[in-house]
């Protein structure tokens, strides 16, 4: 039988329209990928074994009978477990809500249904999204698919190992900071965060609003793209969704002669790996190659984007995790009176890094704090995404690593794991979409990201580009080898 956990969605989509796999083949063969490697790898929190063959077998009747509706049918994902899924216990990887099972579903997850997709399980994060290598999990620690001994990123390292793994061909993460993309180039994937409002947020658990962007992570640039046609729209239950075009896949394979690309030279200093930067050189002389035009920029002000992040992102932490509070769902401390319930719950049900943001946000903004940290951080904030304008008036895409080095060793974080900050969160900041794609691999065979930063609603640009190069560089080929060695 076909190797199915090497199949791309694409792939998966033609064999079952095809009728040369019926989508309970395809469910059971992951299952048993997942049985022989993920007691290692560690990236689902809850398998749903039992409804996903159930709505395979339902699947296969409707191939039979000729009636295969939906983008997605019978293709299989994972969600991450932030992300509510109605009826199937969502943590968001806290003992805060361990035992939460919601009562609707995310709009995403609609989405995929109601393309005839079936989820496989939960994946794990780092706590309420908050960390950078899943290690902040309150259930398990995830490892990275290339080596056991290296991080997957975060914080959705289960959802990005679990993809490059082969469990799933697709999954949903989420990016407040980076999320998405920083555990995508530490494991090989393709990984997109989405213009701010493209992707509805309904149903996502909330870590800072202003930031927070659900969006795919793939093997494929395409499969990429097929995912975000699905999950783009406007939505009523979310206000900041935006009623806007969604066009992704129509120009993904049009030349690329003639595009103007930028390369940041504050992105491109000694505290990036110097694997990670010839590797990013290379991919402009590839983007060259093609006909795209290159030229060094400098951004005023991206010093300053880690203290912006860590002031609005930690208050908004704060006023977001203020619903946790023992009494209308989640973990319930015993306490002799109301005050003592507030405090011994959260005290009891968060973990270390969130109490952390959670204490940065209440300073931030208390009277006499809040005009000097959060008001300031809010205008210096604003003059980033004025010079993110001015660059985009005059490029199409913004070009740089997305990490400033490779995935690291558990407990052994390199020195310049800052600088990988600075490469993701001015996209957050400012709202526009980024994905990050495989561009190299160092000697020692980690996998290293490539970024690009498009202006806002236009992934379609990115993903042109993306299509573009990856045809010239592929890990892919990689990935299948890798997978089937998995310890």
């Amino acid at each position: 039988m076909t190797n199915i956990h090497n199949l791309t969605v694409e792939e998966i989509v033609s064999k079952i329209d095809n009728k040369e796999l019926k989508p309970s083949e395809v469910v059971e063969g992951l299952y048993d990928r997942i049985d022989a490697h993920d007691n290692d790898i560690k990236s689902f929190i809850r398998l749903t074994k039992e409804e996903a063959l159930e709505a395979a077998t339902k699947l296969d009747e409707l191939q039979e009978k000729n009636e295969m509706t939906g983008k997605l049918f019978g293709v299989p994902v994972g969600i991450k477990d932030n992300i509510l899924t109605k009826g199937i216990t969502t943590t968001a990887a806290s003992k805060m809500l361990e035992n939460f099972n919601p009562i609707y579903d995310a709009t995403v997850v609609k989405k995929l249904q109601d393309e005839n997709s079936v989820s496989l399980g939960k994946l794990n994060l780092d706590e309420f999204a908050m960390g950078a290598t899943t290690e902040t999990s309150y259930f398990k620690k995830t490892t990275n698919a290339w080596n056991s001994k290296l991080v997957p990123g975060g914080s959705s390292g289960g959802s990005a190992a679990a993809v490059a793994a082969g469990f799933v061909p697709a999954a949903l993460g989420t990016d407040t900071g980076g999320s998405i993309r920083q555990p995508a180039s530490f494991n090989g994937v393709v990984g997109m965060k989405p213009t701010y409002g493209r992707v509805s947020r309904f149903g996502g658990i909330a870590f800072g609003s202003s930031f927070d962007a659900i969006g795919p992570i793939t093997r494929t640039v395409k499969d990429n793209a097929i995912l975000l046609d699905v999950l783009s729209g406007v939505d009523e239950f979310d206000g900041t969704s935006a009623d806007e075009e969604v066009n992704v896949l129509e120009n993904i394979d049009n030349d690329i002669k003639g595009l103007k690309i930028a390369v940041v030279k504050e992105f491109m200093t000694d505290d990036v790996n110097a694997e990670v930067r010839e590797s990013v050189e290379k991919a402009v002389e590839t983007f060259k190659s093609l006909g795209a035009e290159v030229e060094e920029i400098s951004i005023d002000h991206l010093d300053k984007v880690i203290s912006i992040y860590e002031i609005v992102s930690s208050s908004e932490a704060f006023s977001n995790l203020a619903r946790f509070d023992g009494i209308r769902f989640g973990y319930r401390a015993e306490a002799e009176n109301l005050e003592d319930l507030y405090k011994k719950t959260r005290g009891e049900g968060f973990g270390e890094e969130v109490k952390r943001r959670i204490i940065l946000g209440t300073y931030m903004l208390q009277a006499g704090h809040f005009e000097e940290y959060f008001e300031q951080a809010q205008k210096v904030r604003r003059l980033i995404i004025e010079q993110f304008a001015d660059v985009f008036s005059k490029y199409d895409l913004v070009l740089g690593p997305t990490t400033a080095a490779p995935a690291h060793e558990f407990e052994k974080p390199d020195d310049n794991v800052w600088m990988t900050d600075v490469l993701t969160i001015p996209a957050n900041l400012a709202g526009l979409p980024a994905l990050s794609l495989p561009c190299g691999l160092t000697e020692d065979n980690r996998p290293i990201g490539l970024q690009l930063i498009g202006n806002h609603f236009e992934e379609g640009k990115i993903y042109n580009a993306a299509y573009k190069f990856e045809q010239q560089f592929n890990l892919h080929d990689e990935l299948k080898n890798l997978t089937l060695e998995v310890k």
